[in-house]
């Protein structure tokens, strides 16, 4: 019999072993699923290896009251063991069986940030399994090539090698990322399969993915498996990294839903370490960017805070003021990363995600720094306007309106700033929601104010009253 006989014979018993969970699965129709972040509301913070009952909780008393309109989790399926935060990516099955919680502790925590106004996004890890044998957090025992119940050797791709060339297509997409199982998204029961997992999820309130490691997943093969879904028009976030001079292009992926732009934080780094401000006055399309309306924008994420290639939390203000300028910026649709302390770059979460309260046992709740999180009802505010009022001294402060909702100033420089700021902004009292101090702007759009270095201010339409909640999300 040949492979690919084998392959199909192999394929076909599989999917006839596993029916019974699968069409449970198919039959589930998602009613929450949305097309697309942006809607009103539409910066994520990213809650790297939260367990689902802390996520649970910082939706209903962070989260939504802040206006957040997405919270992205871990990967809930069943993985390797292993204290380390990359054991989370190597699946050993599609069951919710992982060191986050369970089904039920999951099914709970969707329904209480929905609860909360916040939708929910998955990071969904469907180029490979594992790279090794053993048994899964969740009971399952598994070999490199072979999980029992879910897929077999035949269903993975033919190149059993490491990818070595960035430059070919093939590799990068048909040969092993770091020994990774690779499984072959081009056959049908793989399609289907990771289809019912993802679908598993939707009627569980899922509102969309973060696609893991999708660089390594041709264009065609997502968007056949996206188009298998009960709800095809689930949102979908892409991870597909731009390398130079390498075979595969984010913009491929565009006609599959939206895609990290990991040239932004890149660059913002770049900026604020070595540059000047001044240079962001055309930030995002016009510096060749990929469309706002299909980018997915940070600052850092899980991986680039470890590599370098990014600012992380151990920046301080750089950190601090290149989160406050994604925010008030309008292009693409921001995640704020919400990690841990780490020494060495495999270090797994503190208790094992669980999360007692922010800023204890090496939690750093990014999303929760006063600085960050008042600006995510800035940018529900000032949704839907463009930039007008740019100023900038040439070097490190720069200030810009977003129409007559919003203005704010960003000092990076090492003395103070003083000016008189000319805005857009109707007549009347302001809450600065960076100092919490009161701005009175004057019939003609002017206030005066005077910022400490490596600070910012921002005024918006929300917040008129210090001394009020009137931030509203």
């Amino acid at each position: 019999m040949s492979r690919t006989s084998r392959r199909s014979l192999t394929a076909l018993l599989a999917a006839l072993a596993s029916l019974a969970g699968v069409a449970a699965t198919l039959t589930a129709v998602p009613t929450q699923a949305q097309a697309a972040p942006p809607g009103d509301k539409d910066v994520t913070a990213v809650l790297f290896e939260w367990d689902f009952d802390a996520v649970a909780r910082e939706c209903r008393e962070r989260l939504g009251p802040a206006g957040y309109g997405y919270v992205q989790v871990s990967p809930p399926q069943e993985h390797i063991q292993g204290s380390q935060w990359w054991t989370s990516y190597q699946p050993v099955s599609y069951e919710i069986a992982g060191r986050l919680g369970d089904r039920g502790q999951f099914r709970d925590m969707v329904s209480a940030c929905h609860g909360a106004g916040v939708k929910v996004t998955v990071d969904a890890v469907i180029n490979h399994m594992t790279a090794g044998s053993g048994t899964g957090t969740g009971g399952s025992p598994y070999t490199h090539y072979d999980y029992p119940g879910t897929y077999s050797v035949f269903d993975m791709d033919d190149c059993q090698a490491d990818i070595t060339n960035y430059q070919d297509r093939y590799h990068v997409q048909h040969c092993e990322l770091l020994g990774l199982a690779d499984l072959d998204t081009g056959e049908e029961y793989v399609r289907g399969r990771i289809a019912a997992y993802l679908d598993d999820l939707l009627s569980l309130g899922v509102d969309g993915f973060r696609v893991d490691g999708a660089k390594h997943i041709p264009a065609a093969d997502l968007a056949e498996i996206k188009s298998r879904l009960s709800n095809p028009d689930a949102y979908l976030k892409q991870e597909v990294i731009r390398g130079e001079g390498e075979a595969v292009s984010p913009d491929e992926y565009l006609g599959v839903g939206d895609v990290q732009e990991f040239r932004y934080g890149r660059d913002l780094r770049r900026v604020f370490k070595d540059e000047k401000l001044a240079y962001l006055a055309d930030y995002g399309e016009g510096w060749g960017y990929m469309p706002s309306g299909s980018s997915g924008v940070f600052v850092d994420n899980h991986d680039t805070e470890r590599n370098g290639s990014t600012l992380s939390y151990k920046d301080g203000a750089d950190y601090t003021l290149a989160n406050v300028f994604m925010l008030a910026w309008p292009y693409g649709a921001p995640d704020v990363h919400s990690g841990y302390e780490f020494a060495s770059q495999d270090a797994g979460p503190p208790n094992d995600g669980a999360v007692r309260a922010c800023w204890q046992d090496g939690w750093k709740c990014q999303h929760a720094w006063p600085e960050i999180e008042s600006m995510v009802a800035f940018r529900n505010a000032t949704r839907g306007r463009s930039v007008t009022d740019w100023w900038d001294n040439g070097n490190d402060a720069i200030a810009f309106g977003r129409g007559d909702k919003g203005y704010v100033a960003v000092n990076h420089e090492s003395g103070p700033l003083n000016r008189t700021f000319q805005t857009s902004l109707p007549g009347g009292a302001y809450c600065d929601v960076q100092s919490g101090s009161s701005v009175t702007v004057n019939g003609s759009g002017q206030f005066t104010a005077a910022l400490p270095p490596h600070t910012a201010l921002a005024l918006h339409v929300g917040a008129r009253d210090c001394g009020a909640a009137d931030a509203a999300p």
